[in-house]
């Protein structure tokens, strides 16, 4: 592997915009070679030194190319992630990594038979919010947990327009656009869960896929609850953990993604402002002591996602998502539908 890793992205649309082409960009380890664009040529203006392609096709028989990121909509993974390994190129694909368990396997097994690396993006392990509430686990704030909540709330209460977010296409709706991140994040903090039940709905009527989920994890002494909904017009705590000493509730804060609306450039050290007020609360018992307080999140950075990946594929460390994680959050998802359509607790 050379110096740097010249990097290709599949699609400039919102995601190649604010997750990956800025920070492939200012990562000093990468060089962003390539971006697909079937149409347009909006990343020209931004990053007139990389090639542009109208196809995955084209930007595969780039001989140049190292890795390719598959940023493409969900039902197009599967297809555009052969492509790329079966182009001799390493892989960084976005969650959900397939639509089925069996894609998510066929595509590992590839990997694994051509001596290539793959990653799932999963770059909302990065966040402030998140790495507040795994620290507070980590130093055993709480006592042995008995239960937990994470949420995801959106208000957007009318169709957006895209089908392939909510309409009727495969991997289309809120369960295979969101729960990636709360299953993923679910599974970090508290492991692989034992069993699963799901509630699987659609909220408004104008759309087709399902645009709300509430799945129960169950494990030996603790409950998991992971939910979304796209008609919260007001919000609540998207983490709530409750343990045999005390409590601790996170807000969603974390401020990268506007600020990269905004177009501020990432970089390797902490770029993104910390919220502007306390985001979380404490309130449990330390060495004998009742302690509520208010507590503020670091800032989160996404950068730290391409730099393990960086690490990673230049033998400095291990892959920070391999495909046996998205493989797990793949399994997840199958068993929250057949827990839905029987309407039974599913064994994992």
């Amino acid at each position: 592997m050379a110096s740097f890793i010249r990097t290709g992205i599949c699609s400039y649309g919102m995601s190649g915009k604010l997750f990956h082409a800025p920070f492939i960009q200012a990562h000093p380890g990468y060089e962003l070679s390539a971006i697909v664009e079937r149409h347009n040529h909006d990343s020209k203006e931004r990053y007139p030194d990389a090639k542009l392609y109208r196809s995955v096709e084209e930007l595969c028989a780039d001989t140049d190319l190292q890795l390719i990121v598959v940023n493409t909509p969900t039902h197009l993974h599967f297809e555009q992630a052969k492509i790329v390994l079966q182009a001799g190129k390493h892989l960084v694909i976005e969650k959900p990594f397939a639509v089925t368990v069996k894609e998510a396997e066929e595509l590992s097994a590839l990997a694994v038979k051509n001596k290539l690396f793959i990653s799932v993006y999963q770059n909302r392990r990065y966040d402030g919010d998140y790495r507040a509430v795994k620290n507070v686990i980590e130093q055993d704030l709480l006592g042995e947990l008995r239960e937990a909540e994470i949420r995801y709330d959106r208000y957007r209460p009318t169709f957006g327009g895209k089908q392939h977010k909510e309409g009727d296409m495969p991997g289309a709706g809120i369960l295979f656009d969101l729960s990636p991140h709360l299953v993923d994040q679910a599974i970090q903090l508290f492991g692989f869960p034992k069993a699963v039940f799901a509630d699987i709905w659609k909220m408004r009527e104008d759309v087709i896929a399902p645009d709300y989920f509430e799945i129960l994890f169950y494990y030996g002494k603790l409950r998991v609850r992971l939910k979304a909904t796209c008609i919260a017009r007001e919000t609540t705590y998207a983490y709530t953990l409750h343990g045999m000493k005390g409590s601790f509730l996170q807000h969603r804060s974390d401020m990268q993604e506007q600020q990269l609306q905004s177009g501020v450039k990432p970089s390797l050290e902490n770029w993104c402002p910390a919220p502007a007020k306390p985001d979380g609360l404490l309130h449990t018992e330390i060495n004998g002591e009742v302690i509520r307080k208010e507590t503020t999140s670091s800032p989160g950075n996404y950068m730290g996602y391409y730099d393990d990946v960086y690490k990673a594929l230049t033998g400095q460390g291990p892959n920070p998502v391999p495909a046996a994680d998205g493989i797990k959050n793949m399994r997840i998802i199958e068993a929250a539908l057949e827990s839905f359509a029987s309407g039974k607790i599913v064994s994992l």
